[in-house]
């Protein structure tokens, strides 16, 4: 039986430490240890097997050196000292699908005689994040207690993306690669980022990430798109990176979120034994999470109180449903992404779009493309 003696066992070791699956993947190779070591060597089938477990080319193996991964945009991350090996392959293979879908509409929307949105990056120079927010609003045709109007702050999530897909924007929220479940994102590596395009921006929602917080992560992509910033972030303690766009980016996701005009008010209208983050997330249709963020923010609390409130808030969050599961054919627009999903169906029917070019852009087979077409326009 012929055995790979001419594979990198160092790059063996970096693929073991890239994919992030140590102990799960040693239980699957047992003779893992001994292949690092070269008291053995793997043949083509067990070195196929390991590569498709670890998401790593099968060349990778015969390079002389370890490969130097980068990703396509910036990664800011709260904490720079955080000593992290590589970039999980569930985050680089989640940029490229959804690159892959940004160049494919690009493409499409310019044959379509489609113009470019102009608010995309025209608050490049704006270092007002009040006015930033405006703008926002403006241009999503909301008022500045828009979320006020809606029964409950997961209602108004919903009702955020519906307005920001209408103006033109893509939004996916997935907590999975793709749909595959046995790749989950992990929400402490990554809340979401943003691929900024004139024609198709992307927004990216960790939907492993609480609910909670999901609309803190949205309002702080959409100031990306304001000021034309593609990136990635991990924004721990809902605290940005050491990075002047990360910073504004946050100042306006907390304004255009809570308005620190209305806040002030109703801040002074409550008394000091209310339970004040319940009262005012109960008033702006936010989580209390984003009121003690804001509160932060304006002052009202110092940094201890908010992160001993944000502690205590995710060790006894209610077992907080994630956005992953339930229904298949209901998870799809969201991890799709409802307006890309349009564009794909409508192309495919107009044979402007291969069906199996379909079925490739969207991650579905055949016949749960089609049973997806017919419930997609249900909804």
């Amino acid at each position: 039986m012929l055995r790979l003696t001419n594979i990198n066992t160092n790059v063996l070791e970096w693929a073991l430490n890239y994919s992030a699956k140590g102990s799960e993947l040693s239980d699957k190779f047992p003779k893992l240890s001994s292949w690092i070591t070269k008291e053995e060597f793997p043949t083509v089938k067990q070195l196929e097997k390991f590569a498709d477990a670890t998401h790593v080319p099968f060349g990778y193996f015969f390079l002389d050196k370890e490969p130097e991964i980068k990703l396509p945009v910036p990664f800011f991350r709260t904490n720079t000292k955080d000593s992290l090996p590589s970039f999980s392959t569930e985050l680089i293979d989640t940029l490229k699908i959804v690159q892959q879908r940004q160049s494919w509409l690009k493409d499409y929307l310019i044959h379509n005689g489609a113009e470019k949105l102009a608010f995309v990056g025209s608050e490049r120079d704006n270092n007002s994040y009040v006015l930033i927010a405006q703008k926002i609003r403006e241009q999503l045709e909301l008022t500045p207690l828009w979320a006020s109007a809606q029964p409950n702050w997961e209602t108004a999530l919903n009702f955020l993306i519906d307005k920001i897909e209408n103006a033109g924007i893509n939004v996916i929220r997935n907590g999975i690669v793709e749909n595959n479940t046995h790749r989950k994102l992990d929400f402490k590596e990554f809340r979401g980022f943003v691929l900024v395009d004139n024609y198709a921006p992307f927004l990216f929602i960790n939907g492993a990430d609480f609910k909670s917080a999901q609309m803190f992560t949205l309002a702080h992509e959409l100031a990306h798109i304001w000021l034309g910033s593609s990136a990635i972030f991990d924004l721990r303690l809902m605290m940005p990176a050491e990075n002047q766009t990360e910073k504004l980016c946050n100042k306006v996701a907390a304004e255009f979120l809570v308005p620190q005009k209305e806040l002030r008010k109703k801040y002074g209208e409550l008394s000091t034994n209310e339970d004040i983050f319940q009262k005012l997330g109960v008033s702006f249709k936010v989580s209390k999470i984003v009121i003690a963020r804001r509160l932060l923010d304006l002052k009202y609390i110092s940094r201890k109180e908010f992160f001993d409130f944000y502690n205590e808030y995710i060790t006894n969050i209610p077992k907080e449903k994630k956005s992953t599961g339930g229904d298949y054919y209901k998870s799809q627009p969201l991890r799709i992404g409802r307006r890309f999903a349009n564009a794909v169906i409508t192309a495919a029917k107009e044979g402007s779009l291969l069906y199996r070019d379909a079925y490739k852009l969207t991650g579905l087979k055949a016949k749960t493309f089609n049973e997806f077409v017919k419930k997609f326009y249900e909804t």
